[in-house]
């Protein structure tokens, strides 16, 4: 069972004077600054002087520097701009201001798991996820309340990383919901995993399927869109409320029957060779050489996926049919 902490194991005072530099004033960024600077921290955005996040943070009356003097002037430099830029803007403006007793934070731990940073020793190097997205945290904050979060510590140089960790978390608003304990490698790979084979690959290659079966096989495509995608919100809602046993309780027996007999055939022992295969991708790196080197090549694969799916006719039809859903909007 994995450790959880909860608010009476953080202890804000750790991080009274201390300055926290939140690098990325994006998805992340915007709620870690604000919930963290409501909590009564000290903290600094890192942008790019006369852009559109770097006028937000001024807007939302936070003080604003370049990253390079941000991390200069900071005691914790939390990382909070995609994955992607992380490693340039490492090399570029922070690491020759991580000095002996500093902290560097991230939310993910694709960059120090895969080596794309390598922080010096005498610095603490450390994570907080939080379970939700940006606008979420900051929403959950507001209302006195918060969402669960993943710690993991990959250097102890002060030896008291983990408690610092913790506070700041607490700060965001986590310890409210729970806080587990993980290492950057689990986050990580069960991360990815969760992306490719269930959340995003998985899930939107399984609707397309159907869709494409049912249109082939003479069915409307507007008939398809509702009933292979359009519904599945219905079912997600079910289980992130109760989990799977309550979904297949709200719904017919009929379908709950469905589910037994014919899931399984779907997922069967091809598909789940075909999870272990990612899964090891993941774990052996093949993975992440792939996409680092896609990046470096200036994402051609990438943006070719991007338009081969847009033009896909679930799209098309979804478009539509969305336009007829005002509520939506």
């Amino acid at each position: 069972m994995a450790k959880i902490y909860y608010e009476k194991d953080a202890d804000l005072a750790l991080l009274r004077g201390k300055t926290i530099g939140i690098i990325g004033f994006g998805s992340q960024g915007h709620a870690h600054a604000q919930n963290l600077r409501d909590s009564g921290c000290r903290v600094m955005v890192g942008e790019i002087p006369g852009s559109e996040p770097w006028e937000s943070a001024e807007a939302a009356e936070l003080k604003v520097a370049t990253a390079d003097e941000v991390s200069k002037n900071a005691d914790i430099i939390v990382m909070l701009v995609p994955d992607t830029l992380q490693p340039r803007l490492y090399r570029e403006s922070i690491e020759k201001n991580l000095t002996v007793g500093k902290m560097l934070m991230f939310a993910h731990g694709f960059n120090i798991h895969f080596n794309q940073i390598v922080p010096p020793s005498g610095v603490d190097v450390t994570m907080i996820a939080p379970k939700c997205p940006g606008h979420m945290l900051r929403q959950l904050y507001t209302e006195n309340s918060g969402p669960p979060a993943l710690i993991a510590v990959g250097q102890d140089s002060s030896g008291k990383a983990k408690e610092t960790a913790l506070a700041y978390a607490k700060g965001l608003g986590c310890a409210r919901a729970g806080i587990l304990e993980t290492t950057f490698a689990e986050e990580t790979e069960t991360d990815l995993f969760g992306e490719q084979v269930v959340l995003c690959g998985g899930v939107t290659s399984l609707m397309k399927t159907a869709f494409e079966t049912l249109v082939e096989a003479g069915y409307q495509p507007e008939i398809a869109y509702f009933e292979v995608l359009h519904e599945l919100k219905l079912i997600v809602d079910l289980i992130y409320r109760g989990g799977l046993s309550f979904m297949r309780y709200s719904v017919s027996d009929t379908a709950e029957y469905g589910d037994y007999t014919r899931g399984p055939r779907i997922i069967n022992d091809e598909v789940r060779d075909e999870m272990w295969s990612i899964l090891e991708e993941i774990q052996n790196g093949t993975f992440a050489r792939e996409w680092i080197l896609e990046n470096q090549a200036n994402c051609p694969g990438f943006s070719a996926h991007r338009k081969h799916e847009v033009e896909h006719e679930i799209e098309q039809v979804g478009k539509e049919l969305r336009a007829m859903m005002p509520w939506l909007k």
